[in-house]
């Protein structure tokens, strides 16, 4: 009997996280003429109660499957809106000198804003069919598309509550307005080296204006509190260039401990 009550509530449990992966879909946008598509998870309750929204950017070479399956966002918080952007045949920062896989723009002004013009594009959507909670949108990304995600945090930060890049770093890291900021770095990572993300978070201190010394917030995360609400929080692992299996419950549990004053 207490086996088949525990098969029975493995089943209960289940069903929730088996529904959300059901409920993704590709949408299709025109953008400057140019055809892009989202893989996107909408809730049932988004016509009418006010929805958080998650973007989420596959690295150089992925993907908007790929990643879902790396972060399943909607699985962790299946009461937010999540879209997983498809890039676009992008010249790689570290790889791909002849662009010809997938990724992102790495800076204002490069390909004609082709990606910060879809990502627009995409949260206008959103807005005209659903309750977006302005106040809770988010944004993280693995690599390049972390790379990306400094890039929306720089210049789109006042749409952000707060921002989850991981593997990733940004030239113009002093130029960026305080936000509450979860960075995800691999102490082996070959590709993004550990040294310069170590750079990065000192520079994500400084502007958020962080105690120097941080406290235990989760399993290798370290929180480094801001009297102006503007928290760091490095979650270092001893991994590679890769997604660690926890950070996906981490970086929701970040993002609803900020529902931000953007959009206000």
């Amino acid at each position: 009997m207490n086996k088949f009550l525990g098969i029975l509530m493995a089943l209960l449990l289940a069903a929730p996280l088996a529904h959300a992966a059901e409920n993704l879909q590709t949408v299709d946008f025109t953008v400057a003429g140019v055809a892009r598509t989202a893989l996107v998870y909408v809730p049932a309750a988004a016509k009418t109660n006010p929805t958080p929204v998650v973007f989420v950017f596959h690295g150089h070479g992925g993907n908007a499957r790929q990643v879902e399956r790396s972060f399943h966002i909607e699985r962790e918080w299946p009461e937010a809106i999540v879209v997983y952007m498809q890039g676009l045949p992008t010249v790689g920062q570290l790889t791909d000198p002849q662009g010809a896989r997938n990724g992102w723009q790495a800076a204002a002004g490069n390909n004609g804003d082709r990606d910060l013009k879809f990502f627009d594009a995409v949260l206008a959507r959103l807005k005209t069919d659903y309750r977006v909670d302005a106040k809770r949108i988010y944004a993280t990304g693995h690599s390049n598309g972390g790379g990306f995600t400094y890039l929306l945090w720089l210049t789109r930060g006042e749409m952000f509550a707060a921002v989850a890049p991981c593997a990733a770093v940004a030239k113009y890291a002093l130029q960026l307005p305080p936000k509450p900021v979860l960075h995800i770095a691999g102490e082996n990572d070959p590709l993004v080296k550990f040294s310069w993300q170590k750079l990065m978070l000192e520079s994500l201190r400084k502007i958020n204006g962080c105690d120097p010394t941080g406290k235990s917030w989760a399993e290798d995360c370290t929180l480094y509190p801001s009297k102006t609400g503007t928290p760091v929080v490095t979650f270092i692992h001893p991994g590679g260039h890769v997604v660690p299996v926890s950070a996906p419950a981490l970086i929701v549990k970040f993002f609803k401990e900020h529902p931000g004053e953007a959009g206000k």
